[in-house]
């Protein structure tokens, strides 16, 4: 199993059931920088394009629409390739 999950086409109900537009919005322009993962993070990207690759995964793409969890202790590589703003929640 991947270390990130990406899912696509979340219903409104969906982001309204997880009360997704009250999470913090975390935004980014085009770079690239490592990260490490501490907790668990779920997001959901509001704009923008990124690859995210390390732990020994393919490349992975993530876009506007997708929601994403990546996994607590995962180190990776961001992308930023279109500039990011993201609704993230920890743990």
């Amino acid at each position: 199993m991947s270390r990130i999950q990406v899912r696509s086409g979340i219903s409104e109900q969906e982001l309204e059931e997880k009360r997704v537009a009250r999470w913090p919005i975390w935004e980014k322009g085009p770079s690239v920088f490592p990260w490490f993962y501490e907790f668990e993070e779920n997001c959901y990207i509001l704009e923008g394009e990124a690859i995210v690759m390390g732990g020994g995964m393919e490349p992975i793409m993530i876009k506007a629409g997708d929601m994403v969890t990546f996994e607590e202790g995962l180190t990776c590589r961001w992308e930023i390739t279109q500039p990011l703003k993201k609704h993230y929640q920890l743990g």
